[in-house]
């Protein structure tokens, strides 16, 4: 408190003085009394909480006289309310922006709630603790006048819950904010670009809000910001962060769970300063910058849950948790190991490309051949690379010469730009090159053309310069832009949105199109005339007709013609103008085969070929003319209705969507009249779950912990490439031991996708459903209320894991009551450490080199098996807790295994391989049903009534 001191007088006191001595007084008390309208503010704060008595004294006297306890003056003005951890519950006054010379507020450890009153015109405020309160709103003013703010703090406040809000460009008037703290408050919206005005920022935390887009340019100029959250944003924020790069003195970084996608800049982990980067679960794709490597500050770095690819970097950060990788696409599972020659080659090829998702998604990283578009011979050395109308951008990589088996680059109708690279000369068994109809210029390389052949048409600048951009930097090329999906097959090869140069050119070039079109008319004719008269009879029914799904034009249509004397079925290919009546179209292009074909090889659908009965029929085994080996699943009778049609329709559209080494594959179908039929590939060995529970009798020996292991990887990788990287997101549904089947070599596939339903855009949200699938492997949520997400197929494979472990099944009648639930009997052991052993399966010696492999697959188990949904592990994480345990053995049966059948080939190649073992026969029969297809586009819902699947005990 101030005072006012009088002076000595020597001498006697006189009136004056004592008027003088009065008016001192009277100046003190003035000088000391508190701003009216401040007290005004303060009195209503104290009537605003609903707990007065923690705001003890006030009311009492002057505030700034009496020293309010939380209250801090300077003279007759309230500067200061310091009430952190007063623990007071109401709300803040309305009139609060008044105390005019506030300059600090600090509420932390409150429960105030209510509106936030307006902090407009504080014009002194440098500090406001907001934070962790109970705030339903906040008015669109509030930030005006800021003039002086320094720090303010708002996180974990619930402000306009429903609608959200988004910050208002008043705040930009705080030119010297070096905080902003905005954790879980419901922003929602782009973030604020201009933000980036605001260039004394230190700390920026938004993180758990609503934003969407990407991170603006403008942050490039945040050059003193240290710290940046942008976390959790409902997985809404998107594309690069090659910004957050340009942040010199960016100490903290994280972005992690939302959807940025695109490389990580290496210049990122060039930041001296870096020391915490957190990009987990995000779409990020690339190799892992070299300079994360290098950096002597980083001591955190979380990458897990991306599609990175390369090897996996190594980090000088000691410990383990806090450096995080698990969930992507790396070549090597061992740290610091590199990829393959072949491998390498693919990812540079996939980085001139942009890494597009739709190539990256569906692979795996390591596996050559199982790249997209990529085709492999007999030893699974790259041959092929077929991605013609496919909507790449980007250029050619010269790394393709380190493909050194490759014989065809397809990549034409694209919008790819750059030169052919002059090192794809060196590949001595190259014999095509197709870039037609890209954006391709400069000279064509100095390739052997006796023995390659190089289609360029449809690239205006090819043997030119390179072209002049428009100006948003696009190429001006008339192909530019291109979007068409048509199929390289489906389409002649002058496309016809290439125009001719000259009226002359054009009148030619149609002439010339006519005529060949009345000879190849002519040829046809008479090739069907001296067919006729050779063997009496017309051509066979049995046709099926194609669409170009990717074209979208339904007169676009390929017609094929199936052979009953031989195996092959591709005969006479050729175009048809115009569809009829009662044509009907198959979206996915699969072939259709004869009945009378499956009837031959399965000996009319003998009982000596049955391999198992399901819910709605039964599979046969078949063997083609060359020795190939087949699975014929053949729906019964009393199943072909409208539903039933629906679930066969349902199972062929999935298939024909997804292609894995561990799914099992559909290689055709056949809709004649009642039959419907689903051709796969043959599974030699037949499902686990008669190796686990019935290998007496097939006298077979029991299945070793190694092979338990790999089985259980194989199935595992399948499931993550359902859920995540296939280019939907599946549901299995219906995963258990008697529907993963085991090939030569014990390979593992995951079968019966009638029940698959496909999941929402985006995979985060549940989807109500009939109750499918089987008991014992149900999810408890799904079982109870029939919403099923991703985390349904973790619990069931954790049952499975359990059936490999203990050796015994899901539900089993023959134990006693509390005993008959697999998972429930499991956990029970689980917590008994001392004995867990006991229950694992007999046929298994337990020794000291398997004993933490099984405690970790247990306890995996138990992890899958999770009573919340939340709790399990995604199957990413699975894989990458089984990869290690299986690395360890390396069985000598986990080599490739031939089963007749190249899974990396399309289905009219694989018909063409038949054809050609038996050679050239081209002649067309008359005893072929006629199997039309139907147009599948979308998933139906499963049929009433079929409660569980086709193949149960399916033994493909």
């Amino acid at each position: 408190m101030n005072s006012f001191h009088l002076p000595r007088f020597k001498g006697r006191i006189t009136p004056s003085t004592i008027i003088l001595c009065f008016a001192a007084v009277f100046l003190t008390k003035a000088m000391c009394s508190t701003n009216p309208i401040d007290v005004e503010v303060l009195t209503s704060f104290l009537n605003s909480v609903t707990n007065p008595e923690a705001l003890s004294g006030w009311g009492q006297g002057d505030p700034c006289d009496n020293n309010w306890m939380y209250v801090l003056c300077s003279g007759s003005r309230v500067t200061q309310l310091q009430l952190k951890n007063a623990g007071l519950k109401g709300e803040l006054p309305p009139n609060l922006n008044q105390l005019s010379s506030l300059e600090q507020i600090a509420l932390q450890g409150n429960s105030l709630g209510g509106p936030l009153p307006s902090f407009s015109g504080l014009s002194a405020l440098t500090t406001a603790y907001l934070g962790d309160q109970l705030f339903i709103s906040i008015p669109s003013d509030f930030f005006k006048g800021l003039t002086a703010l320094v720090t303010i703090t708002l996180q974990n406040n619930p402000l306009n819950s429903t609608e959200g809000w988004s910050l208002p460009t008043d705040i930009i008037g705080a030119s010297g904010l070096t905080t902003l703290i905005l954790t879980r408050t419901n922003l929602s919206g782009p973030i604020p670009d201009f933000l980036g005005n605001l260039t004394n920022l230190q700390e920026l935390r938004m993180s758990y809000n609503n934003f969407v887009g990407g991170i603006p340019a403008s942050f490039k100029n945040l050059l003193q910001l240290s710290r940046l959250e942008l976390n959790n944003n409902g997985g809404n924020l998107s594309g690069p962060i090659d910004v957050v790069a340009e942040m010199p003195s960016l100490a903290v970084l994280w972005l992690h769970v939302n959807e940025f996608t695109g490389p990580i800049p290496p210049a990122l982990g060039s930041l001296v300063s870096l020391q915490e980067c957190r990009l987990n679960d995000n779409q990020l794709v690339g190799i892992v910058p070299s300079t994360f490597s290098s950096s002597t500050s980083l001591r955190i770095l979380t990458l897990k849950g991306n599609q990175l690819l390369g090897p996996i970097p190594k980090l000088p950060i000691s410990d383990p948790n806090n450096y995080t990788y698990t969930g992507n696409k790396f070549c090597q599972s061992e740290v610091g190991a590199p990829c393959t020659t072949e491998v390498s080659a693919l990812i540079s090829f996939l980085e001139y490309l942009n890494y597009p998702i739709s190539l990256i998604g569906s692979w795996d990283g390591q596996t050559s051949c199982a790249l997209k578009g990529v085709g492999c011979d007999s030893q699974n050395r790259v041959t092929s690379i077929n991605l013609a109308f496919s909507q790449l951008s980007g250029s050619i990589s010269p790394a393709l010469a380190n493909l050194t088996y490759l014989t065809k680059l397809v990549l034409n109708d694209n919008n790819l730009t750059g030169t052919i690279p002059e090192s794809l000369t060196t590949l001595n068994s190259l014999m095509l090159i197709d870039v037609s109809n890209n954006n391709i210029y400069g000279p064509i390389p100095a390739f052997n053309t006796s023995r390659v052949t190089i289609k360029t048409t449809g690239n205006p600048n090819i043997n030119k310069a390179a072209p002049p951009s428009s100006p948003d930097g696009k190429s001006t090329s008339p192909n530019a832009g291109n979007t068409s999906t048509a199929p390289p097959d489906l389409s002649p090869p002058n496309s016809s949105k290439k125009k001719s140069s000259s009226p002359v050119g054009a009148v030619v070039g149609v002439i010339g199109g006519i005529s060949v079109f009345i000879v190849a008319a002519f040829i046809v004719l008479a090739i069907y005339r001296r067919r006729n008269k050779k063997f009496r009879r017309v051509l066979s029914p049995n046709t099926a007709y194609l669409k170009a799904s990717e074209s979208g034009d339904e007169a676009d249509l390929m017609k094929l013609s199936a052979n009953r004397i031989s195996s092959s079925t591709v005969l006479d290919v050729f175009n048809i103008s115009k569809r009829t009546e009662n044509m009907q179209v198959i979206e996915d292009g699969n072939l259709l085969i004869s009945i009378q074909l499956l009837r031959s090889v399965t000996n009319n659908f003998s009982k000596d070929n049955v391999l198992g009965e399901g819910g709605f029929g039964v599979v046969y085994k078949g063997e083609l003319d060359d020795g190939t080996k087949i699975a014929v699943k053949r729906m019964l009778a009393s199943m072909v209705t409208s539903k039933g049609l629906e679930e066969f329709q349902a199972e062929i559209t999935v298939l024909t969507k997804v292609r894995h080494r561990h799914l099992v594959s559909l290689l055709g179908y056949c809709i004649e009249g009642n039959e419907r039929l689903l051709v796969y590939e043959y599974m030699s060995l037949g499902n686990l779950s008669s190796h686990l529970f019935d290998w007496k009798n097939l006298k077979v020996p029991p299945l070793t912990w190694e092979r338990r292991l790999k089985i259980a990887l194989d199935v595992a990788r399948g499931i993550e490439y359902l859920h995540g990287l296939a280019h939907k997101s599946f549901i299995h549904r219906d995963l258990k031991s008697s529907n993963i089947l085991l090939g030569d070599g014990y390979r593992a596939k995951v079968s019966d996708f009638g029940l698959v339903k496909l999941v929402p855009e985006g995979g985060k949200y549940s989807v109500e459903t009939r109750l499918a699938g089987t008991f014992g492997y149900l999810a408890p949520e799904y079982a109870v209320t029939g919403r099923v997400t991703t985390k349904v197929d973790v619990f069931s494979f954790g049952v499975v894991l359990m059936e490999l472990l203990t050796g015994r099944k899901a539900l089993d009648e023959t134990q006693s009551e509390e005993n008959v639930h697999l998972v429930t009997w499991f956990r029970r052991q689980l917590g008994n450490k001392g004995s867990f052993f006991q229950s694992i399966d007999g046929v298994i010696q337990v020794k000291d080199d398997i004993s933490k492999s099984i405690l970790s697959v247990a306890e995996l188990a138990g992890h899958c098996t999770a009573r919340e949904p939340y709790n399990r592990p995604d199957m990413g994480h699975v894989v990458n807790v089984l990869a290690p345990l299986v690395e360890q053995w390396k069985p000598a049966d986990d080599s490739e295994v031939d089963d007749g059948i190249d899974l990396h080939m399309t289905l009219p190649q694989v018909l063409q391989k038949w054809q050609a073992f038996e050679g050239n026969s081209m002649t067309i029969s008359e005893d072929m049903g006629d199997c039309p297809g139907t147009s599948m586009i979308s998933l139906p819902s499963r049929p009433a009534g079929l409660a569980q699947t086709f193949a149960s005990n399916d033994g493909r």
